[in-house]
């Protein structure tokens, strides 16, 4: 074996992993469902894909494994996951002979009740072992995505998986988690560690904060104490995993062109305008009663925790931005729906559909008898906030936005990007003179 290659996706906090198994193939570990990073990663090392293996059904992601299989690719997958697509179910302990090479299976449950850790392992020594959401670097995955009354039982689980199949390798056993990668994830229990860098049991088990103390009820309390909100989203995925993803192939769909007359006609139908252009682009003049969500790393995130999965969309874009990178986040996620984007300028729009303009303030503009509403995370907020200031989540905006009080609005995130959107959902339910603030609480202390 000589490598161990890194595939992450900023935008939601994950790694998968290439891994050359001899002999010119190749061992996915939880691929995002877009194929062509990994044929192309193993394209270049002169391999093919052999094996895709799945630690458990995510939340967060559409897995690729079903399109991996497709190209000839044996899925590897925990027998209770109950995939109905094919594959070879795996149970604690299995070991899969990958041709020189050892894939040893470690029933690891917690963050889901399937969830399963792969040992790989060479002449019986132990070389890395890819974790998925049970260990994560500084971290464990949340085990209270699946409910409220399963968290407890799944949290004792995972301290058992920790226990009985992790914590015991030998200190220098390389740790490989899926969660956690070069962004933030809501499948953490707390912000794990984000450079994408690999680490080490040895490490975890001496730095841990979630390992110290080391003992069931302290480990059960640290979780329930660390609950937080998460994407509407990540309702639906793990059966949509479970069943398997519709195969896209390595030519992602194109964005159909649509003129005014055609967007008017979808949304009348019941088609939601996401303007996914960069924020001043959308503050300056939008489609009256579109979604702000700029193309950004966290873009499929907020598309997911904003719009019902099968709701069609049609996008605003600006002229230099990335219709492929906007496909691939959708898909990404399972929104399908994909009708097209707005092919007119800006004279034909306005001639065939309402336009709006949204007010950007500064701390020295701002009226402060305005209502502030701040949109971001409940964590951050207690962190630092404004005075007087009202904490909606943006998650919630738009089941709370007919209780926030009448009368002129701000609101304000960290940078102005969530602000902007809450700004936009705002609007769809009608709400007049909303501004956003631009700056972070520290900047607009510094500046007011």
């Amino acid at each position: 074996m000589d490598e161990i290659g890194t595939i992450v996706d900023e935008g939601l906090g994950n790694a998968s992993y290439l891994v050359d198994i001899g002999d010119g193939r190749a061992l996915v570990i939880d691929p995002m469902r877009d194929p062509r990073p990994y044929l192309r990663a193993a394209r270049e090392r002169r391999m093919r894909i052999a094996f895709a293996a799945e630690t458990h059904l995510h939340n967060d992601f559409v897995s690729g494994s079903r399109e991996l299989a497709g190209l000839g690719a044996t899925v590897l997958a925990s027998s209770a996951a109950e995939l109905r697509f094919d594959h070879r179910p795996v149970r604690d302990l299995e070991e899969i002979d990958l041709g020189g090479l050892t894939l040893r299976v470690l029933g690891t449950p917690g963050h889901t009740p399937e969830h399963v850790s792969y040992l790989l392992l060479d002449d019986a020594m132990p070389i890395a072992v890819f974790t998925g959401g049970a260990l994560l670097k500084g971290a464990v995955a949340r085990t209270d995505l699946l409910g409220e009354e399963r968290a407890g039982r799944l949290a004792g689980a995972l301290f058992r998986s920790l226990t009985e199949r992790l914590l015991p390798l030998p200190d220098e056993t390389v740790v490989h988690p899926t969660h956690g990668a070069g962004g933030s994830t809501f499948c953490s229990a707390a912000p794990a560690g984000d450079d994408g860098s690999a680490t080490t049991i040895g490490r975890e088990r001496a730095a841990n904060p979630f390992l110290s103390p080391l003992d069931i009820d302290s480990f059960v309390r640290r979780l329930g104490a660390v609950r937080s909100s998460y994407p509407d989203y990540f309702r639906g995925l793990r059966e949509i995993n479970r069943r398997g993803p519709r195969i896209i192939g390595d030519h992602l769909p194109r964005l159909d062109r649509l003129t005014a007359s055609e967007v008017r006609r979808a949304v009348e139908a019941g088609a939601v305008v996401i303007d996914a252009r960069p924020i001043d682009d959308y503050a300056a003049g939008h489609v009256r009663g579109a979604i702000f969500i700029e193309l950004r790393p966290a873009f499929a995130t907020w598309l997911g925790w904003l719009v019902e999965r099968a709701r069609p969309l049609v996008f605003m874009l600006g002229q230099d931005q990335d219709r492929e990178e906007l496909v691939r986040r959708c898909l990404s996620i399972g929104f399908e729906n994909l009708v097209g984007e707005i092919d007119e300028d800006a004279e034909s729009l306005r001639a065939a559909m309402q336009l709006s303009s949204t007010e950007t303030v500064d701390p020295r503009t701002i009226d402060v008898d305005r209502t502030i509403v701040d949109v971001r995370q409940r964590s951050e907020f207690e962190t630092a906030h404004l005075t007087d200031a009202l904490n909606v989540e943006l998650g919630d905006l738009g089941d709370r936005a007919d209780t926030l009080p009448e009368g002129p609005m701000t609101v304000h995130c960290s940078h102005g990007t969530r602000a902007m959107t809450a700004a936009s959902i705002l609007e769809r339910h009608g709400r007049e003179n909303v501004s956003v603030l631009l700056g972070s609480p520290e900047d607009v202390a510094d500046r007011a």
